[in-house]
């Protein structure tokens, strides 16, 4: 990426966290709906897993 790119994805950048941390709370919410007694420890270690995969699998993609 030249230096011009990063500089203009850097300007996101608070946005695109703050797009990562609504999605966090998104599943997190919906796991606390669906399972009882929900471990919030174990449910984030679920997301943040889930959520590396599919941005491995996306910039896989874009590869192509």
């Amino acid at each position: 990426m030249t230096s011009i790119q990063e500089l203009e994805i850097g300007r996101y950048y608070d946005e695109l966290k703050q797009d990562v941390q609504d999605l966090v709370d998104r599943y997190l919410r919906i796991a606390d709906w669906d399972i009882p007694d929900n471990d919030e420890r174990t449910t984030l270690q679920a997301i943040f897993t889930a959520l590396r995969k599919a941005v491995d699998e996306v910039e896989a993609e874009w590869e192509k």
